[in-house]
């Protein structure tokens, strides 16, 4: 008789780019599914081998379009009927996370609408990153293993090796994210104050500490439209920096995000590869959550604790 692997990776469409890395660092094969879709939009999931009895980790990320969303959802109820031991939702970047509350009346909260459906789908386990809200966590009634970009970000900037460094946040809602950064790098911490007039568009800002003569890093979870980010960089160079650098875990990057940091005056930009990122610009650089990913998937599987993948 053949022996069951332990555990199988599955991967939905957009995400496949990632699953093959985290399975490439695992030392195991993707497994092979089939996505049909029909001309009314509508697809249907099929597992193309068997799972019955296995840990099955399912990798996408619900970044728009619904679609992701979607498919993750199938993929589950799929696993669920072909008998699988257990079910991961390995979704490093989780959509709909900025709808964590009820900021005005008779609004929807998407983020604990879209716990409530992967649980009624059947996860018995979440495995996520960077979380706009870390409250978000407990809108789960099953294990929720939330992973810090942080892990692969830190290397990465003291590898730069920069003199006079600061860490700042586009806004103060991010200012716990980026007292962590500076308060395990040693370094100030620096706010920005900004105004709304409405969603995506920033009416005013303001800088809360010194930058003149500095190195700025900017800390965020996500970029989006690119507004805010590259307003307080142009903001922080006009007060003195030297350089602004910004580093954000999800590059969501709606249009016209990918000029409006081309033409910034910052001089990086760095994100994780948690949403695929396809278009040109010269100051995006993509660092891989592969390994992180793949070890924690490891560590799951054989009930060993991930406190360690934490340096923040």
């Amino acid at each position: 008789m053949s022996q069951t692997p332990p555990f199988k990776v599955f991967s939905g469409t957009n995400s496949r780019y990632l699953a093959e890395k985290i399975c490439n660092s695992l030392g195991c094969e993707l497994g092979q599914m089939n996505i049909q879709h029909f001309a009314d939009g509508e697809f249907a999931v099929s597992f193309e081998e068997s799972i019955r009895g296995c840990q099955v980790y399912l990798v996408q990320s619900t970044f728009p379009n619904s679609d992701n969303l979607m498919e993750l959802l199938l993929m589950i109820d799929a696993a669920k009927r072909a008998s699988a031991k257990s079910i991961v939702a390995v979704v490093p970047y989780f959509g709909w996370a900025r709808q964590d509350r009820k900021d005005k009346p008779r609004v929807s909260i998407a983020a604990k609408l879209l716990a409530d459906i992967l649980s009624v789908a059947g996860i018995n386990r979440l495995i996520t990153m960077d979380l706009h809200a870390d409250q978000i966590q407990g809108f789960f009634d099953v294990p929720v293993d939330h992973l810090y970009a942080s892990s692969v970000f830190i290397p990465y900037i003291q590898s730069l090796n920069l003199k006079d460094m600061v860490v700042a946040t586009p806004d103060v809602g991010g200012s716990k994210r980026a007292s962590t950064y500076a308060k395990y790098l040693g370094v100030p911490l620096v706010l920005c104050h900004k105004q709304r007039a409405k969603a995506n568009v920033v009416e005013s800002m303001t800088v809360i500490g010194d930058v003149e003569g500095k190195n700025v890093i900017l800390v965020d979870d996500m970029v989006d439209t690119a507004g805010t980010i590259t307003k307080a960089a142009d903001l922080m160079m006009s007060k003195g920096a030297l350089s602004v650098r910004a580093i954000a875990s999800h590059a969501v990057m709606s249009d016209p995000a990918t000029e409006r940091v081309q033409n910034s005056s910052m001089t990086e930009m760095i994100f994780t590869d948690s949403i695929p990122y396809n278009k040109q610009c010269d100051k995006v650089h993509i660092i891989s959550i592969a390994d992180l990913f793949a070890d924690t998937i490891r560590r799951v599987y054989e009930n060993k604790s991930i406190s360690s993948q934490y340096l923040l």
